[in-house]
């Protein structure tokens, strides 16, 4: 099984040099996540993208404000990609894990979420950005340590359409399109929580967080954090195909799932070797959260082995010496995750975040998994 792992591994440089540049069919959304520094030129591949979502503005007072010292930098830099990709949109998404705390008080009431939607459409016009993600970590839940109310479920979609509609008007205005989206969670609960058939209508993309699924500080077991498919011998039955599934039947249309897909992958320490570490018993470390920037370069064949998980569709590290199993996304998972999007009509892909793959590997594998037909041959080989 790993020999057929390294043998389609070695074919995938000269499907990534083939690689066509992304349409606007076929979304590869970025979230670009740099915190309190200034982009450099170059740094981001705009000819890659369609669309960047820079993370985060926050909300305080019930209105958006900018996030960090150097977004207004920031927003002039990724405009400044437009010119050399006219078809690249970018948006501000606004929340977040960390930022989410409070959103129900912003959407509980009528005036409220206007005051919130004029400061939206003034931060927008501001920074010239194309529009606006709302990552609302979550209604009705407690996320990270949040207020949240069961009013939230149909706040959530009220404040949707209402930008919607305020948006609307601004195109009218502006003749220019202004994007809608929402990041969520891959989760039964999530769902339960919310009114998805009725807040799509007010979308342009769900962006579906299809990873996490397991993560060393609350699971302990380990398991795969972003599978295509569901292993039987997976305690938690997850997937992202999984995850489509309940989205389509929730009624989110298939054409407006961007699937997401980490950059960044999960470590446990103290797992024993049975399986090559996987399903088994294990505890967090430091640094249990690795770029693949980092996975590839200090941990792949430094002492970790790498394995592949044939009905998961997903591969793994595990270091017998030290007892350390790695959850993480390669290119070839991604490709065969392009190919999942093609053939399930969905809308396109996204990931968590651009700053995970510096040598940009994994974003030249999701550009040849959607544009490549050569990607069909991924699984043959």
């Amino acid at each position: 099984m790993r020999a057929l792992a390294l043998s389609v591994l070695s074919l995938l440089p000269g499907l990534l040099s083939a690689a066509a540049l992304p349409t606007p069919k076929e979304q590869v959304i970025a979230y670009v996540f740099v915190k309190d520094r200034v982009i450099q030129p170059g740094e981001i591949a705009a000819n890659k993208l369609t669309r960047i979502n820079y993370a985060f503005a926050n909300l305080q007072g019930g209105r958006v404000v900018e996030g960090f010292a150097h977004d207004r930098e920031n927003f002039a830099a990724l405009n400044e990609l437009k010119k050399q990709n006219p078809q690249l949109a970018v948006l501000v998404s606004i929340g977040g894990w960390t930022w989410s705390g409070n959103f129900s008080d912003m959407a509980l009431t009528e005036k409220s979420r206007k005051a919130f939607i004029e400061s939206a459409v003034q931060f927008v016009e501001r920074y010239q950005l194309n529009g606006l993600d709302i990552d609302w970590e979550y209604p009705g839940m407690i996320g990270d340590n949040n207020k949240f109310r069961p009013e939230d479920k149909k706040n959530y979609t009220s404040l949707l359409k209402e930008l919607r509609k305020r948006f609307d008007r601004e195109e009218k205005k502006s003749g220019k399109h202004l994007f809608t989206s929402v990041a969520t969670g891959a989760s039964t609960e999530f769902l339960s929580h919310t009114e998805m058939r009725k807040v799509q209508k007010y979308l342009d993309t769900v962006n579906l967080m299809a990873y996490d699924y397991y993560e060393p500080e609350g699971d302990k077991i380990t398991g795969h954090h972003a599978p295509l498919f569901t292993n039987p011998s997976d305690p938690k039955h997850i997937s992202a195909d999984a995850s489509v599934h309940e989205y389509e039947k929730a009624g989110v249309p298939a054409d407006k799932i961007v699937l997401g897909v980490p950059f960044y992958g999960h470590v446990w320490g103290e797992v024993a070797a049975e399986n090559h570490g996987l399903f088994q018993s294990g505890r967090p470390v430091p640094n249990a959260f690795a770029n693949f920037g980092d996975i590839t370069g200090d941990m792949l064949n430094k002492g970790y082995e790498r394995f592949w998980d044939s009905a998961a569709s997903a591969p793994y590290l595990y270091n017998s010496s030290s007892r350390t199993f790695v959850s993480y996304e390669d290119e070839r998972s991604l490709m065969l995750k392009c190919r999942y999007v093609n053939e399930h009509k969905l809308a396109g892909v996204m990931f968590w975040d651009y700053s995970g793959d510096p040598k940009g590997a994994l974003l030249d594998a999701l550009n040849a998994g959607l544009h490549s037909t050569e990607s069909k041959k991924v699984e043959a080989h």
